[in-house]
Formats: C-alpha cells, sequence, structure tokens
C-alpha cells in the first residue's frame, strides 16, 4: 500500500520572518501612540467637557487587551497558531474601522475595547510563533532583531499620529490602523504556515489552566513578581494615559512638540532595553532589576520633590531628564521581572504566560487611570503616583526575597500541575 505525505510548509526567509512577526508584536504600541496627538481633537468632535475622560481611550483598549490574553494563549495551543491568530487580527481591524466611524465617544470607546480585544493575539501569538520556528541562539538572534524595530514604533508612532492630523482629522488614524491590520492579516495568511506541530496540540483541559493559575498564585516567587509587575505597569499606564495632558495641551503645552518629546521618552526605555540585553548574562537579572527598582524610586521621588517645590510645574528640561531617566531604568525592572514571575512556572509556562499577562495588564491598567484620572494640570498627580506605586512595588520584592535583595538563586526544578 502506498502512503503519501504532506509536503513539507515554505516557510518565509529570515528577514521576511523577522519583519512580519515585528510587525505582528508592533500593532499594540500602534494602536496606543499613534493616536495620543488626537486625543483633543476627538474630545473637540464629542463635546468632551471633561477632557480626563479622553484618557479612557487608553485605557479602555487596555483592558480589552488584559481580558483577551488568557483566551488566546489555550486556544492557540488546542486549535493552532494560524486561525486563532488570524481572528485576532481580524478583530483588530474591525475595531479600527468602527473606531474611524463612530458617532459618538461611547461608541468609539465600545470600538477601542474590540481593537483591544483583538490585538492581545498578536502581542501573545508572536513569541509563540517564535518559539515554534527557532530554538537556542537562533531564537535569541531573532527576537533580538525584533525587539530593535519593536522599540523604534513608540518613537515614530505619535509622530505618524501628528503627521495624519496636519492633512487630514483624527479619524483618518483609526482608518491607517485598519489598513495595516488588514495588510498584516494578508501577509500572514499568505505566507506563514502554521507552526504548532500537530504532536504538540493540547486538548482543552480546565483542571490545566486551574492548576497554573493556582500556581501563579500560590508561588511566592511568581505572585510575588507579577504584582510588582503589575505595580510598575500602573507607573507606564498612568504616564501614557496622561502624556498627551502633561506635555502636548495643558501642562507644557508643546501643541505639534509633544510626539518629539513623548519619541526622546522612548528612547530612554530602548537604550536601557539595549543594555539590559547585553548585561542580564553578566550580572543577572535579580541585580539589574533590584537595583534598577531602587534607582526607579529615588529619581521619582525626586521628580516629586522638585514638582512641589515648582508648584506643580517643574522646569521642561529637568522633567524631562528625570522622566527619561524613570523609564531607563523601568525598562530594566519590567523585562526582567516578567522573567523573573516566570522562572520557577517552566512546566506550565505558556498557561502561566497569558495569565500573568493578563494580570499584570488589567491591574496595571486600573492602577494607571486612577493616576491619570486625578491629573488637575500639573505634574503632581503623576509625580504622586509614580513614587508611590514603585515604592510599593519594592516593598513587594522585599517580601518576596525574604527581604535578601541582589541575591542570585539556585533554581529549585519548575513547578508543575499535578494530574
Amino acid at each position: 500500500m502506498q502512503t503519501t505525505t504532506s509536503p513539507a510548509p515554505r516557510w518565509p526567509g529570515f528577514g521576511e520572518t523577522v519583519a512580519l512577526i515585528a510587525a505582528l508584536m508592533g500593532m499594540t504600541a500602534l494602536a496606543i501612540d499613534t493616536m495620543l496627538p488626537a486625543l483633543p481633537n476627538i474630545g473637540g468632535s464629542f463635546g468632551i467637557a471633561e477632557q480626563n475622560n479622553l484618557q479612557f481611550v487608553v485605557y479602555v483598549y487596555m483592558g480589552g487587551f488584559a481580558l483577551a490574553q488568557v483566551i488566546y494563549g489555550p486556544l492557540a495551543d488546542i486549535f493552532g497558531r494560524r486561525p486563532v491568530l488570524l481572528t485576532g487580527l481580524v478583530i483588530l481591524a474591525l475595531g479600527a474601522v468602527l473606531a474611524s466611524l463612530a458617532p459618538s465617544f461611547e461608541l468609539l470607546l465600545a470600538a477601542r475595547l474590540l481593537q483591544g480585544v483583538g490585538a492581545a493575539a498578536p502581542r501573545v501569538l508572536a513569541v509563540s510563533i517564535v518559539r515554534d520556528r527557532f530554538a537556542g541562539r537562533e531564537m535569541a538572534r531573532v527576537m533580538s532583531f525584533i525587539m530593535m524595530i519593536f522599540i523604534i514604533i513608540p518613537v515614530l508612532a505619535p509622530s505618524l499620529g501628528g503627521f495624519i492630523l496636519l492633512v487630514a482629522n483624527w479619524r483618518l488614524i483609526f482608518t491607517m490602523m485598519a489598513v495595516l491590520s488588514i495588510v498584516t492579516t494578508l501577509w500572514y495568511a499568505a505566507r506563514m504556515p502554521e507552526t504548532l506541530h500537530p504532536e504538540y496540540r493540547r486538548r482543552f483541559s480546565l483542571h490545566d489552566i486551574l492548576g497554573a493559575g493556582k500556581l501563579c498564585v500560590t508561588n511566592r516567587m511568581a505572585f510575588g513578581y507579577a504584582t510588582a509587575l503589575c505595580l510598575m505597569f500602573g507607573t507606564l499606564m498612568a504616564y501614557i494615559g496622561s502624556a498627551e495632558q502633561i506635555l502636548g495641551s495643558d501642562g507644557y503645552r508643546l501643541g505639534t512638540y509633544f510626539p518629539l518629546a513623548f519619541a526622546s521618552v522612548a528612547l530612554f526605555a530602548g537604550f536601557s532595553n539595549y543594555l539590559n540585553s547585553r548585561l542580564v548574562q553578566r550580572f543577572g537579572m535579580r541585580r539589574l532589576s533590584h537595583s534598577s527598582l531602587i534607582a526607579y524610586v529615588i529619581v521619582t521621588g525626586l521628580l516629586l520633590a522638585v514638582t512641589l517645590l515648582s508648584g506643580g510645574i517643574p522646569p521642561l528640561l529637568l522633567f524631562m531628564v528625570l522622566l527619561g531617566l524613570s523609564h531607563f531604568c523601568f525598562a530594566n525592572i519590567t523585562s526582567n521581572f516578567n522573567a523573573l514571575a516566570l522562572e520557577p512556572l517552566g512546566a506550565v509556562a505558556g498557561t502561566a504566560s497569558s495569565l500573568i499577562g493578563s494580570y499584570t495588564t488589567l491591574v496595571g491598567a486600573f492602577l494607571g487611570a486612577l493616576v491619570g484620572q486625578a491629573f488637575d494640570g500639573t505634574v503632581i498627580p503623576y509625580a504622586l503616583g509614580c513614587f508611590g506605586l514603585s515604592a510599593i512595588a519594592l516593598g513587594v520584592v522585599l517580601w518576596t526575597e525574604k527581604g535578601k535583595l541582589f541575591q542570585q538563586h539556585h533554581h529549585a526544578p519548575a513547578a508543575t500541575v499535578k494530574p
């Protein structure tokens, strides 16, 4: 009896793979940062009297993004990467189309929620696709190239949004997002075969999901570093939600120079990510992240003191320097905290990654919204929020490490879910 075998999949080349995965990961940042310069225009179109309400255009998106992460990871392990990722990309494009057509602010927020739900798929599954295709140093090489491209997006995205506002209204920004989502969807569908090998597919198991969730909560290292990550992510969301008001329209009133100021801060974070990738092997995750967290508390404490002494609005140059330094520290903290939270959960890493990602994003967005909604035309709420959240995060890390910072650990075997 003659048997036939299906032909081997035709993979895209290395360069195209890097570009495609970077495009998938970049959709999340693009959907946030591109529309930041347009917030005052959106408020004017819908007659929003309370300017702080415009922050919900960011926070609602992040809420959808956080909740959907829990779903995409397990589904992709059951049905494969392609159908789940393509579904998410279609939802992302649909949300952008609806946002561009929204006749009211409430419907715009609903469309942003849908966008967030869709954006979670490429953000979660892009790394899974890299894991499926590459291993060892080759995987590290791919991720390095991807992150280099990914870092550029927050630098350029606000400028792109600002340029669109010069030639059209804010609705074209969402139209552009829809077009890019559709192009990326077609590109992925045409060029990337299914990457999950059939023998690695899992059956749906609520027991395994709940078991992984229990491990995330009961493992001291996982829960502690995930909670500290929540608090630090809250500082980032406080900045993103109120950046346009602080720098662009209310505080410093930079206007069309806002994208340039936003980009300069993003460069600090990008350079920090680059240094972290070079130094982490030499100094270890704990030494880098713990020292960066202490530095963050000091920098934001100094920012709070300077802000109070300046009547709420410190000199612009001094503010930008302290803001840049805090984001430099932030990038070192979060990249390592995420790895430290997942380190003891290797046997359930896929599901645990989705659960921890959802937890940190949802709680961080909520905390960021609390800080952002306190904006009063000065830098005081932001500086106080960042200092307070980072100080609590330091306390959580001290609890997690039983009062001993900077100590390298001899790793115990990864936790498993008992059958």
